[in-house]
């Protein structure tokens, strides 16, 4: 094993680089989904979406990955991911879905850019 400073939780044992990457796994294991409806066709969501995170996120730019008629995932520079989805709900209702690790206010940015047929819903 690697030894490696003391953890700054004051363990009197030295940490090794396996304690290290099971520490960082417990704070960054959850995702966080964002659902909502809006009154736009999926196409367009996606469409806004991939617009947003490329141009209106500076700081934290994410390039779509990949796509398909109802999703896309988006990569950041440092590897970060956010996925969306949008599909149609019956009528004109548009239900939307994204998930992410680190793009949470960028996804409330996105949301508050669409017409909003209900809240957004975080779990």
């Amino acid at each position: 094993m690697v030894e490696a400073p003391v953890c700054h939780n004051d363990n009197p044992r030295a940490a090794t680089l396996a304690n290290r990457v099971k520490f960082a796994g417990v704070i960054f294991f959850l995702t966080v989904t964002h659902t909502t409806s809006v009154a736009l066709p999926p196409a367009d969501v996606l469409e806004r979406a991939k617009r947003f995170f490329a141009e209106r996120v500076p700081q934290a730019a994410a390039y779509v990955e990949q796509e398909g008629p109802q999703f896309v995932v988006l990569r950041g520079q440092g590897g970060e991911e956010v996925v969306i989805r949008a599909w149609a709900d019956g009528g004109a209702t548009t239900r939307v879905r994204a998930s992410t690790l680190f793009f949470d206010q960028a996804l409330d940015r996105f949301f508050s850019t669409l017409p909003l047929e209900s809240g957004v819903e975080v779990a």
